[in-house]
């Protein structure tokens, strides 16, 4: 069986229970070198094969895969975060399935959960934003013009952006344009959950000199949204006044 599985965010205790389970009784790990925690790597048997993706093609990772089933192997494929988060994932399931070799997927904590821990914060506030957009800026890869971030920001909701750390100073004139204003609060998390994780607190108009002054050019996410900043409304769901099922 192969076994695409979510690895967390950065601490190499943050994969789940199941996770560290299928690495423990692996046969072949193939991890993403270039993201994932290398610390997952001492829990995998004595004797197994382990490649690192990130110098492979999507050609080659398949061939591994397709030898080791051949060879009655467990193979563990090690994608960081949540693999369902731009994790290159589902041309893989494409071609498994064209070679009927089966696979399950394990979900892992994506590092936009682990942003919201190091920030201590919590994205769906009462009366600030109750929806969470997840998105990134147009680079190498392109994005559906739909999709552009001066139209995402128009929500004002909150905005978790991924893959656009070294595209600071577009981004911030796309916020602007959809609505945002320099005030507005924002915050860069770098590697959120690892050792040398940062988390820094700045305005839409001082993230790119906030990056900059910190030496971030990749691997963070970029967090905008007024759920940052310190209003917001009581939730019902625990107000003495409000009734439900459990609580007459």
């Amino acid at each position: 069986m192969i076994y695409f599985v979510g690895a967390g965010p950065g601490a190499e205790d943050l994969i789940t229970v199941r996770g560290r389970e299928l690495i423990e009784q692996a046969g072949m790990i193939i991890y993403a070198g270039s993201l994932v925690n290398r610390e997952h790597l001492k829990y995998a048997p004595e004797g197994c094969e382990i490649f690192d993706s990130a110098s492979m093609t999507l050609e080659q990772v398949i061939e591994a895969m397709e030898d080791g089933n051949r060879r009655g192997l467990d193979i563990v494929r090690l994608h960081t975060g949540d693999s369902s988060i731009y994790g290159a994932v589902r041309e893989q399931m494409d071609m498994l399935d064209e070679l009927s070799i089966e696979y399950e997927v394990v979900p892992g904590v994506s590092s936009f959960c682990g942003a919201a821990a190091s920030l201590k914060a919590e994205y769906t506030l009462p009366g600030v934003s109750q929806t969470v957009i997840i998105t990134r800026m147009a680079g190498r890869t392109p994005v559906p013009g739909k999709e552009d971030i001066a139209l995402l920001a128009e929500h004002r909701a909150t905005m978790v952006i991924f893959l656009s750390a070294g595209l600071l100073r577009p981004l911030t004139e796309k916020l602007i344009e959809g609505g945002y204003s320099k005030e507005s609060p924002a915050a860069i998390v770098y590697k959120a959950t690892w050792p040398d994780e940062k988390v820094l607190r700045c305005t839409v108009g001082t993230l790119a000199e906030t990056a900059e002054k910190n030496g971030i050019s990749k691997t963070a996410l970029i967090i905008v949204g007024d759920f940052l900043g310190d209003k917001y409304q009581r939730s019902k769901l625990y107000h003495p006044a409000f009734s439900h099922e459990f609580r007459p």
